[in-house]
């Protein structure tokens, strides 16, 4: 598994130097982080992106007054270019740098205090009554997935798999169990933030976009963790 252990933070800073302004990234540019992340999108595509949509800004600002670059939106047609740009070189180095200790970053102990901490912050979840089983299930499956860690290096490719599973599963159950009027509002609000950069998007990009920004919003209505091996502590 590639490690993208600072692909937020990374993105988020060099947005951040290219703007010339310590500009906070919305939701939706976190949801657009994760739509990325989750394709597979190389951290170097996404630099170049940034920067060539920053070049293409600066030479229109120059022959005429544009509106200053208030979101990482801006920046998607760039990045998907990138991609295309990469895409022959970035062939086989999915698979370039195993070997048989751990990869750095996944070593088995964090590993194992971030599903205990999931677990809790699962088991300790104030949910529907009718979403509470799944929940509690889930916590005692993370601490099963801890102890198992601790005793045999994991395969850390068929874990990130396991965990992807659990979150579907989790996600699919906030989605029937919260009410109506909640998901419509932040639907809406997806779409207002959205509406400026709807014409840089593809179709597709924009229903990932939206989900990832329904994700992000359930998961702090109800204070539950993120169980991919990405949001592990680095401390």
């Amino acid at each position: 598994m590639e490690n993208y252990f600072n692909y937020f933070t990374e993105i988020e800073e060099h947005f951040q130097r290219r703007r010339g302004s310590l500009l906070l990234l919305s939701t939706l540019d976190w949801a657009l982080i994760e739509t990325w992340r989750e394709a597979g999108v190389p951290l170097e595509a996404v630099l170049r992106g940034i920067d060539a949509a920053f070049e293409k800004y600066e030479a229109r600002k120059a022959h005429a007054r544009v509106r200053r670059v208030n979101g990482l939106a801006y920046c998607t047609q760039e990045v998907m270019a990138a991609v295309e740009d990469m895409k022959e070189a970035s062939i086989g180095t999915a698979s370039a740098h195993k070997d048989e200790g751990p990869a750095p970053g996944f070593e088995p102990e964090r590993i194992a205090a971030h599903l205990e901490l999931c677990s809790e912050e699962l088991g300790a979840a104030t949910l529907a009554e009718i979403a509470q089983p799944t929940a509690q299930e889930m916590s005692q499956r993370l601490r099963g997935l801890a102890m198992g860690v601790r005793i045999e290096q994991p395969d850390l490719e068929e874990l990130e798999r396991t965990l992807t599973v659990m979150e579907e599963k989790l996600f699919a159950t906030l989605m029937t169990t919260t009410p109506e009027a909640d998901l419509l509002a932040v639907r809406e609000q997806a779409a207002r933030e959205l509406a400026p950069y709807r014409r840089r998007m593809q179709a597709v990009q924009i229903r990932q976009i939206e989900q990832q920004f329904l994700h992000k919003r359930l998961l702090e209505k109800y204070k539950l963790p993120r169980l991919s091996l990405f949001y592990m502590s680095q401390s």
